[in-house]
Formats: structure tokens, sequence, C-alpha cells
């Protein structure tokens, strides 16, 4: 089988869509030819010459992003079939890759209201559907809470320049917005956006402005300061039924196939959301003080140190404001701390954990396994092997 991929290689979406294609060949035993094409050339050659060229290389298949104006059918007349990956608009009559933007807009509401944030913000393009269906879901949830009145909008981006923006209009809205804020960025390229402005401007995130992308695209999130957490989806499987439904149509040609619909799995929390937004002062000390020390072993005596009160009182406001004690919320920061370390170090686990304060590596691996559900090495391998095609 032979795929002509026309996307931006720049970010890890399009590398997570083919190792789905590549386990679906795996296990089909079918072999697939990946050619992987910039949208720069569609630019340069427009439609026509893309299906010239990828008839003359006898593609089976055509993945890409697409403009609204593209007549997708020329493919078809050729007798190659074409899926598109959603860009700026679904089109009809072809299988698109798409997500369930709403579910996961209405994900990043829930964790922010989690933090206890009362004031929102949210940062993408206008007339794209999957950043306009990411709005919608998020808005929708904030409405339910009645906080509708709370939702700051900034969606003046243009999809053909990601990598420029209004810096002065984007810094004025960011400081005029009420804070703490929790900010959904439509997508993890934004959310970078979005804290570089906010680094320029003097905001503290995530003590001010707490920042949630899309995608989970580890080297983004991972190569900013702070850390960006960021909404993981599932584009793996999506590749893989992406590949059986393109070859259910190479081999049966009046099969028209469905569009593929990629889900939230959950939000990968990092440093740019690692706060609690509250007005008890006590409470976001104590927090604070947490954070700041999540990489050394910390006793819930040394958060009492930082806090004029007693240690009755602050569990009970603690409680109700974070829904955890202290303890439980130290262990937790300390065990995504934890995490970050496994992926972005190559440092043994023994070693993470002493700098950790933890000498004893079984007891932090059991900690960490009953919390994500799998051992730091399983974690670090399935976490590398996303960074890799």
């Amino acid at each position: 089988m032979k795929l002509l991929f026309i996307t931006d290689f720049t970010e890890q979406f399009p590398y997570r869509l083919l190792r789905g294609i590549l386990d679906y060949s795996r296990r089909s035993g079918e072999v697939w030819e990946v050619r992987k094409m910039p949208p720069s050339f569609k630019r340069e050659v427009g439609l026509r010459g893309i299906v010239s060229w990828a008839r003359k290389w006898n593609a089976d298949v055509v993945i890409g992003q697409f403009d609204p104006q593209d007549d997708l059918s020329l493919f078809r007349k050729s007798g190659i079939v074409v899926m598109a990956q959603d860009y700026i608009q679904p089109f009809s009559g072809v299988p698109n890759i798409t997500a369930d933007y709403h579910a996961t807009g209405v994900l990043a509401a829930e964790q922010f209201f989690g933090h206890g944030f009362k004031n929102f913000g949210f940062f993408g393009y206008s007339g794209v559907c999957w950043s306009d269906g990411r709005l919608r879901g998020y808005e929708d949830r904030i409405r339910e809470e009645g906080l509708g009145d709370r939702l700051y909008i900034y969606d003046r981006q243009q999809i053909n320049s990601v990598w420029n923006y209004d810096s002065p209009e984007l810094r004025q809205w960011l400081l005029m917005l009420p804070k703490p804020a929790g900010v959904f960025a439509c997508d993890d390229n934004q959310a970078e956006i979005l804290l570089e402005a906010c680094n320029a401007c003097g905001i503290n995130v995530p003590m001010e402005v707490a920042i949630l992308g899309v995608d989970n695209d580890e080297v983004t999130c991972n190569m900013t300061s702070p850390a960006l957490s960021s909404i993981d989806m599932d584009i793996e499987k999506a590749g893989f039924e992406a590949a059986d439904i393109a070859t259910q149509m190479v081999k049966t040609r009046n099969f028209t196939g469905e569009d593929i619909v990629i889900q939230p799995v959950s939000v990968v929390g990092r440093a740019s959301t690692g706060i609690v937004a509250t007005k008890d002062k006590v409470v976001s000390d104590a927090v604070r003080f947490i954070y700041q020390n999540r990489g050394r072993k910390i006793l819930v005596s040394d958060v009492l140190k930082q806090v004029p009160v007693s240690r009755r009182l602050l569990e009970t406001r603690f409680k109700d404001v974070t829904g955890m004690s202290i303890y439980s919320f130290i262990s937790h920061l300390r065990m995504e701390y934890f995490a970050h370390e496994l992926v972005s170090s190559s440092d043994t686990i023994s070693e993470i954990a002493a700098r950790m304060d933890e000498p004893d590596t079984k007891s932090i691996s059991r900690r960490f396994q009953a919390l994500r559900g799998c051992t730091p090495s399983e974690y670090r391998k399935r976490e590398l092997r996303k960074l890799s095609v």
C-alpha cells in the first residue's frame, strides 16, 4: 500500500498518526510505503499538481490537510483513495480524520474547575473547525456552572500564520484578563505561544495564569518553561482505524468509508497548571510552597512552617479548596514531577528517585504504579515510544 501524507511534520500529531498506521501494517502483514509531503508543495503546484504527482507515483491513498476550496473528487476520479485531516473544515463525500472537539473542551473546563478557577480564557482560531469545536465544549461546560460571564476569548489568530502572532494585542488581552485564570489553548502550538507571551509581559505561569493545551506533543510540552499541561488524544488508534478504512476503500471501490473520530484520553498535568486558584491566601501559600519544592522530600510539618495557622485549620481549609489532604496533594505533585523526570531525563530510575530524596526506589515505584497504573519503566518506555516513529 502506497500512502502520500500531506501535512505539517513540525508537529507530533502526524507522527503519532503514522505510528497507528505502522501498527496496522504490522498486524495485517501488509507493507505500507509512505511518502511525506509538506503543505507548502501543494500551495506551489496546486491540487491538480498533487493529483498528477500521486498518480505518477502510483499512490493508493492520500491523507492530507486540504483547503475548503479543494476538489477532493479529483483523487477518486484518478482511482486514488483520499482522506482529509481536519484543517479548516470537514469535507463531505470523503472520510475525515476528526475528533470529539466538544468533549475535549468539556474536559478542559472540568480540569480548571478541579483546580478552583473562576476566571477562564480561550486562545485559538476563529472559523477553524477544531478550534471552534473545542471552544463550544469549553464554553458550554463553563455556562453550565453559571460562569459564562467569566469566559474571555481571544480568537484573532490566523490559521495560515501559525508561527506569527500580534504580540502587543495578545499581551494586552493577557494583562486585562482577571486573575487567577485558567486559559485553554486550542492546541499545544497555541499554548506555547501563550506561554511565551505571558513570560514576555511578566505574568507568572501558573500562579496568575494556568495554561492547558491539546495533543500532548511531548517535545513541545517539555521544552517550555514551565512545562505545558496538555490533553492527550488517542491519535495512534485513529491512525490504525484510518489505515483499516483506507484498505477497505482500496479493495472495495464502492465502499465510501466513514469519519475517524479521535477521543480525548486524559489531561497530562505538568507545571503550567500546577496550582490551585483560591482567594484563601493561607492555602495559596501552602500550595505554592509544595509546588516549588515538589522535587525534594517535604513533610506536612514543613508546609505548616510557611503559614500562620494550626495544622487542623490548615487541613480543613486545604481540603475545602483542593479536595485533598495536604499529604495527598504533596504525593500527587511529586508523582507528576517523577513522571516528568522519567521522560525528560536519561537518568536511571534510582538516580531520579535519589535526587528526589527517595532512597527506597521500590517504595516510589509502588506509589507511582498505584497512581499511573504502570511501573516507572513501563511508563518511560511508553512515553518515549511516542517520541519516535
